[in-house]
């Protein structure tokens, strides 16, 4: 019997481990642990029963198509939904400027392929979002992490960055970026400094990738630009966009897209082709049928409302629980589905995580959201999936394994 399967494994994957959040999430198997750990949208806002009467429907009319081989790139009538949707946030994008995916993970993983050979670098803020560092891992880049701020990625040290790397004869293939309530620190990029942002890749010719699944999650605040509309004001082609309906729809269809100018979507396109070839059709119809007949609107209207009073519960826990002495302090988002926490430095999360198992509670350990020299004393909760009453007990929980450390 054949065993030295070590031998074989390709070399940029044999040190790959995966995702994870996702390992640490399938530990928890205990019904009775609330978890503030995954980053999942609640069922109470999914749309059941518009899914079923439009599955209906579809599988009624078009049920041969359904079960076929469709069209790579993405099915017409989808594509043309995307463009009305993008239209509500001031972008034009054409047919030719857009790639149907199955997810926003999977659009990651093209941009990973497309730019990524080993050794090249990418800029991006610390944290991050960690299933972006998985993907691009999978290429084996060299990630430059540059703190983030109140107000989004710190733009002057970005330059610095670029310009020492440079000089090293390692120009960034792209700036990667989460601006909207990142995951996993929930901070919003001021509008100053996308358009700083958007005048450092004009002025070193490196592109933006501008990651947005949780955009139209804002519960507080005035909305601010995309850097993709942005860039399209002034005439530039600077930015590839990633987009997920998982977030806003739900994660069980598995569809997002990506937006670029015409030559690369052609580039990401052959990926496409040599990976997972086309999106299914019923996907993309239902989701079709989100964007153009189920009251596209009304019911983000009734996501924000939904979240933004999970939201409040938690910053009103939280303070309630840990006061400034403390030492535990946390971000305050407008929006999307994330708090940052960061504990003491002696606190290590790492460890703490199987401390608040066996208390009932979980969430996920900072060190996964770090390309580089991951900072330990660190933790990201959602507060989207639990219900409220579980979002205070779950909060108590944890907070009777900090004060335990402190």
């Amino acid at each position: 019997m054949f065993h030295d399967w070590d031998s074989r494994y390709a070399d940029l994957l044999k040190d790959c481990q995966g995702y994870t959040i996702g390992k640490q999430l399938n530990l928890l198997t205990d019904p009775e642990i609330i978890s503030l750990a995954g980053g999942l949208p609640s069922p109470d806002v999914f749309l059941k029963d518009e899914v079923r009467q439009i599955s209906k429907r579809c599988l009624e009319d078009d049920i041969d198509r359904i079960m076929q081989y469709t069209r790579i790139q993405g099915e017409p009538a989808f594509v043309e939904a995307i463009n009305q949707f993008l239209k509500r946030d001031n972008i034009e994008a054409s047919e030719e400027n857009i790639l149907v995916t199955n997810s926003g993970q999977h659009g990651l993983d093209i941009v990973g392929r497309l730019f990524l050979n080993p050794g090249d670098t990418i800029i991006m803020d610390r944290p991050t979002f960690a299933g972006a560092i998985v993907a691009f891992r999978m290429e084996h880049p060299v990630f430059v992490g540059v703190d983030i701020q109140e107000d989004g990625s710190d733009i002057d040290t970005y330059r610095s960055a670029i310009i020492k790397l440079i000089d090293e004869g390692r120009k960034p293939k792209f700036i990667y970026v989460v601006p909207d309530f990142q995951n996993p620190s929930g901070i919003t990029m001021s509008l100053e400094k996308r358009l700083a942002l958007l005048d450092l890749s004009e002025e070193f010719k490196v592109p933006i990738v501008e990651d947005s699944p949780y955009r139209d999650l804002r519960y507080y605040g005035e909305n601010v630009p995309s850097i993709y509309s942005l860039d399209q004001q002034r005439g530039g082609a600077h930015v590839i966009g990633l987009y997920t309906f998982s977030k806003l729809f739900c994660p069980g269809f598995r569809i997002g897209f990506n937006i670029a100018p015409k030559q690369v979507i052609e580039m990401m396109l052959n990926i496409k082709e040599g990976n997972v070839l086309n999106t299914p059709k019923y996907n993309q119809d239902i989701c079709t049928a989100f964007l153009s007949e189920m009251n596209l609107e009304g019911h983000l209207e009734h996501c924000r409302n939904y979240y933004r009073e999970k939201l409040d519960t938690f910053m009103t826990t939280m303070e309630s629980l840990f006061p400034a002495e403390t030492g535990v302090s946390w971000t305050r988002p407008e929006g999307g589905l994330f708090v940052w926490v960061t504990l003491p430095e002696h606190i290590n999360t790492d460890e703490l995580l199987y401390e608040a198992v066996r208390h009932k509670v979980a969430f996920v350990p900072g060190s996964a959201f770090y390309g580089e020299n991951p900072e330990t004393n660190h933790m990201r909760i959602n507060f989207s999936y639990p219900s409220i009453d579980q979002l205070n007990t779950g909060l108590e929980r944890l907070a009777n394994c900090i004060k335990g450390q402190l």
